[in-house]
């Protein structure tokens, strides 16, 4: 057990330092190409930045295991909306742009959706994978519309922007810098660490799972979910830090239409896999519950107090509590 626990950490340290070094490289062979820093922190940095939670489900579903794969997408989602935000919101209030809560919010929450009809159906299949990589690149598109446009901040600009002030080696320079060589060492070491990692962090999901007696799905909606969300904790907590609510909050809201659309999609495509009957049973109707309900928390006075996150940390403590059979 203290193996596996030990193994399943490095795994996740592994996934973490690797997603690092290969956004790194990748912006700056980006660069190299020409592509414009916007459009570099749309896709370079805010996909890149998922590839932990991609490597672990992707890594899952090729193993035979989509209790970790769709667990770790479900719960990563629930611990951003539940957990990241509410300890965003109890180190500052979020003041919440009712119209960038109510496009951004609604695309995850019709995300969810798709794939609990989905999980109903066909379950994630390579056809339902190729639909929801279509739908990013859509969501992609019209937010790069959107920045070009200078009408107001996606979700997506704000996950990169929650990135690129907690690192300033993922921020383009607008032209190519440094060797190209050392650019695609990093991107190919990062590559590596991420493959090694997430298989590293699987094997030992699986094998705790099994020597505990419960199923994967517990161990990927809560353990491997966690683990592969703390970026997007530490980047939350440190925009809220910085009164940068607006931020915090969009990184949340942009990582969860990612993990679905991106990571789901991405999983689909590659490996695909059906949706365990735990999950579509409970764990994603109280996903598109709670992202309904934080919308409407928002909307209320268009903020969410320290008070409203500490009610959003104690409902991640208590569904937590309640996946793993305490109650």
């Amino acid at each position: 057990m203290l193996a596996d626990s030990l193994f399943l950490l490095l795994g996740l340290v592994l996934l973490i330092a690797g997603g690092d070094l290969l956004v790194r490289g990748a912006v700056r062979i980006a660069e190299r190409l020409r592509l414009s820093p916007m459009l570099i922190g749309l896709t370079v940095v805010g996909m890149g930045t998922s590839m932990p939670e991609l490597a672990a489900s992707v890594q899952a579903s090729l193993a035979g295991s989509p209790g970790i794969a769709i667990g770790n997408i479900v719960g990563s989602n629930i611990a951003n909306t539940l957990l990241i935000l509410g300890i965003a919101a109890l180190i500052a209030p979020i003041a919440v742009k009712t119209r960038a809560l109510w496009r951004d919010g609604g695309v995850g929450t019709l995300a969810a959706l798709a794939l609990l009809a989905a999980g109903a159906t066909v379950g994630l299949s390579r056809e339902v994978g190729i639909a929801f990589l279509i739908a990013m690149a859509g969501y992609i598109y019209y937010a790069f519309r959107q920045e070009r446009a200078g009408t107001s901040h996606s979700a997506a600009y704000d996950r990169a922007m929650a990135m690129e002030n907690l690192d300033p080696a993922l921020v383009p320079q607008g032209k190519p810098g440094g060797k190209l060589s050392i650019a695609i060492l990093l991107f190919l070491a990062g590559l590596v660490l991420i493959v090694g990692g997430g298989t590293l962090l699987v094997n030992a999901a699986i094998a705790m799972a099994e020597m505990l007696g419960v199923s994967d799905a517990i161990i990927g909606l809560t353990i491997v979910a966690v683990g592969t969300s703390f970026p997007e904790l530490v980047t939350s907590a440190v925009a809220a830090y910085r009164k940068q609510g607006d931020i915090a909050l969009g990184n949340v809201l942009g990582s969860n239409i990612y993990n679905i659309l991106f990571i789901g999609g991405i999983t689909g495509a590659v490996a695909p896999t059906g949706v365990p009957a735990s999950i579509m049973a409970f764990d994603l109707w109280f996903l598109v519950g709670v992202s309904v309900v934080v919308m409407l928390l928002a909307l209320t006075g268009r903020r969410l107090s320290r008070k409203e996150g500490l009610v959003l940390v104690a409902a991640y403590l208590a569904y937590t509590a309640y996946t793993v059979g305490l109650f």
